[in-house]
């Protein structure tokens, strides 16, 4: 599976939109989910001119969920400086 795939996969068909950054049905994380896939071919454009993109994930019990890439919370991996920029 390529995360960056210029063609949505057929899965990412039945997804639902997540109010929150994760499964609507069990709650789990992005980082739990078995298939990922980035919608980097259409951008948004925030207030700010900032871009976001949809991030798809096929969760673990089955679900299928995107939410947009900025409502994605900071990551436990980046040095606490990192996020501050």
């Amino acid at each position: 599976m390529d995360a960056f795939a210029p063609i949505p996969p057929q899965w990412t068909k039945q997804a639902t939109h997540a109010n929150e950054f994760c499964c609507p049905r069990c709650r789990s994380g992005s980082r739990e989910a078995e298939r990922v896939w980035l919608n980097r071919r259409s951008p948004v454009f925030t207030e700010n001119n900032r871009r976001k993109w949809q991030e798809f994930y096929q969760c673990q019990c089955s679900c299928v969920w995107w939410a947009w890439s900025n409502d994605r919370p900071p990551s436990d991996l980046t040095p606490k400086e990192d996020c501050e920029r």
